[in-house]
């Protein structure tokens, strides 16, 4: 990746069923896309990877949200940055100098994605790229639990898969 301007991504693996996925390369790709999508530098940013198995989403699932089932994807920004409902957050500054600034951590479950992906009939890859797309928004403040916020992140997400090769999920 030399040349290119690269966000730093730190990946904890807990789950070896993740060996068999180059998730660097696959969390490199879809969240250079993102911060470029929004006109943001990757290389002033940093985000943490847990790539972990469904009992360990499970487990943070019930921790952070009362919910104690595996999902596909959590996320964690490191401020938040929602303004109000279908509005663009407040995206970080990227022209600041000094180490990249932290935007949260992502974890991500394979046994949740292997499912899903095999439900949609799509490629592991283009859903594991979808799915860091999505909590990459979520660092930056992008929500949907509201049809207008929905709308708003979902359409950003469709874009930056486009740019990707990937077909839109929705």
């Amino acid at each position: 990746m030399s040349g290119r301007a690269i966000m730093e991504i730190d990946i904890l693996v807990e789950d070896a069923s993740w060996d068999d996925v180059d998730l660097e390369a696959v969390a490199q790709k879809a969240g250079t896309a993102t911060l470029n999508a929004l006109g943001l530098m990757p290389e002033a940013f940093a985000v943490s990877i847990l790539a972990c198995d469904d009992d360990r989403i499970a487990a943070l699932n019930a921790d952070f949200r009362d919910k104690p089932t595996p999902t596909n994807v959590l996320s964690w920004p490191s401020e938040d940055r929602y303004v109000a409902i279908g509005q663009m957050p407040l995206l970080p500054d990227s022209a600041a100098s000094g180490p990249p600034s932290e935007l949260g951590d992502i974890a991500i479950a394979h046994g949740v994605c292997t499912r899903e992906a095999a439900d949609m009939d799509r490629p592991f890859e283009h859903h594991v790229t979808h799915l860091l797309v999505h909590g990459m928004l979520h660092l930056l403040g992008f929500d949907h639990i509201v049809d207008a916020d929905a709308s708003l992140m979902e359409g950003i997400e469709t874009r930056v898969l486009a740019t990707l090769g990937v077909p839109d999920p929705y």
